[in-house]
């Protein structure tokens, strides 16, 4: 049965893996196994910081799903293509195992997402996907996000999405 929880110290060498095995990091100006690296560097400072939250799928005692939600703005976020919203989440860094998607995890993950930014309390959760074939745009709109804009940052065509709460 897969559960979601916040992340623990433990859970950061499966968050790293997966951050690592990202196909389009290679495309991606601060690539993905630096970027994964920093979670180890940065962990402390996310654990303690109430403006964000890194949150896992586990199956069993695997971690096999991650995402963070932020109130801090990306900066690839142009937020010109977005709905105005009081207060704002921002999702970034999901990831599924490959051996564990088509389960339902990064379904898992978004329902757990949303009720995490009720609670905050949020009226939006915003992110961005590459527009590429490998990104995951498709898979944000089927599960209820809607498409705001596309842009190009650094070369990186995106798509960004939101769903207003």
């Amino acid at each position: 049965m897969i559960t979601f929880r916040k992340a623990q110290a433990s859970d950061l060498p499966a968050i790293v893996a997966m951050l690592a095995d990202d196909p389009l990091g290679a495309a991606r100006e601060d690539a993905s196994l630096p970027l994964a690296r920093g979670y180890l560097d940065a962990f402390d400072a996310i654990d303690a910081d109430p403006n964000q939250l890194l949150a896992v799928a586990v199956d069993g005692a695997e971690v096999v799903g991650t995402l963070r939600l932020a109130t801090k703005k990306p900066w690839a976020i142009d937020l010109k293509y977005f709905t105005r919203a009081g207060r704002a989440l921002y999702l970034t860094d999901m990831a599924v195992d490959p051996a564990s998607q088509r389960r339902g995890v990064g379904r898992g993950l978004l329902h757990a997402a949303v009720e995490v930014a009720r609670a905050w309390p949020a009226d939006a959760i915003r992110l961005d996907a590459y527009d590429a074939a490998a990104g995951a745009g498709p898979f944000y709109a089927a599960c209820g996000f809607r498409e705001v804009g596309r842009a190009s940052y650094r070369g990186v065509p995106l798509v960004y999405f939101e769903k207003l709460l």
